[in-house]
């Protein structure tokens, strides 16, 4: 089978196509011919050797795929072959809290991700795709969507009447927009570039804010609802949580989802924290028990992904060279047919 492999080195550089032999499942595993992947920031630091203390050694990226299962191993019972699946992000995390032991079950860092035409996973670390979306649309799912869910709508708690202000108009905040949406919520939406903001405002969304040429976006936030505050913010950069603490309402909620600006946030502002008794809540990604109670919203909302554009899979270099460039809208895919 054909696959990319980071090997001799870490980087986008040494992401190279090879020839492997194809897995065997074992016993409760099965083998999926994989049909389309998408990529996630974080692939970027699995190239890097973020997830695996900087090793060299030969390692296969990507956390998200979708497929058809080609083979069943002694035990496995839960599909039959020809099925319509994705694994789940955590390969450990399928239901309750999120624990410690579950950090080393991550696919694409530190296990070996999806991009290789066959992948062996334990049947308990697969879900179902909705009917009416693609491989490749259901490929974007496992991260990305997974996390927003989580925000939005497992800890969000989002409710019609709510206004959501969403940083970003990548993978995880559009869907975050789609979810919110579905849910009732206003949305408010960021974003730097005009034509993204017209995009998402297609989508759904009831507001938009150029933080470029309006910086101060918490005062237009304020604005929009009258002074009272949105109910919850989708925090992706983490450079701007005291702007998030100025716009969010008395006793809202912000969920940071991400750090793009880096891990320490210098000069928070930690008093209208507890004055106004607002909640910092960090989210991360989800377990196969929210996946399938997200599938289940898709479908009954026919909703589908956002997809920025597809790559065939002899161009996998070039879908990650695209995603480090950061110039898209919804999620960048790989497609193998």
């Amino acid at each position: 089978m054909k696959a990319y492999v980071v090997k001799d080195g870490l980087g986008i550089d040494y992401l190279k196509e090879v020839d492997l032999q194809i897995p065997t499942p074992g016993k409760g595993e099965v083998l999926i011919r994989m049909k389309a992947v998408s990529l996630n920031y974080r692939d970027i630091f699995a190239l890097d050797g973020y997830f695996n203390n900087g090793s060299t050694a030969p390692f296969i990226p990507v956390s998200d795929g979708a497929g058809e299962i080609f083979a069943l191993g002694e035990g496995a019972d839960k599909f039959q072959i020809g099925d319509r699946v994705a694994g789940i992000f955590n390969q450990k995390w399928i239901s309750g809290e999120m624990l410690p032991d579950y950090n080393d079950g991550e696919l694409g860092g530190p296990l070996d991700g999806m991009l290789a035409e066959y992948v062996v996973l334990p049947q308990e670390g697969l879900v179902r795709i909705p009917d009416h979306l693609s491989y490749v649309e259901a490929a974007s799912l496992p991260c990305a969507a997974i996390t927003a869910w989580h925000a939005v709508v497992k800890d969000g708690k989002v409710k019609a009447g709510d206004t959501v202000v969403i940083q970003g108009t990548g993978g995880v905040s559009i869907f975050a927009m789609q979810f919110a949406k579905i849910s009732g919520a206003n949305v408010i939406i960021t974003s730097s570039s005009d034509d993204k903001l017209e995009k998402a405002k297609a989508l759904g969304a009831n507001y938009s804010i150029n933080y470029k040429t309006n910086p101060d976006w918490e005062k237009a936030v304020l604005e929009y609802t009258n002074n009272r505050g949105a109910d919850l913010i989708i925090e992706v950069s983490g450079s701007t949580l005291n702007r998030s603490i100025e716009a969010v309402r008395p006793n809202g909620q912000i969920n940071l989802i991400g750090a793009l600006s880096g891990m320490v946030v210098e000069n928070l502002s930690l008093l209208p924290i507890f004055t106004r008794k607002i909640r910092l809540h960090g989210v991360r990604t989800g377990s196969r028990e929210m996946f399938e109670a997200m599938n289940r919203a898709i479908e009954h909302n026919v909703l589908r992904p956002v997809i920025d554009r597809v790559f065939p899979f002899a161009e996998a270099v070039d879908a990650f060279k695209f995603l480090q460039n950061g110039d898209y809208f919804g999620k960048i895919c790989i497609s193998f047919e």
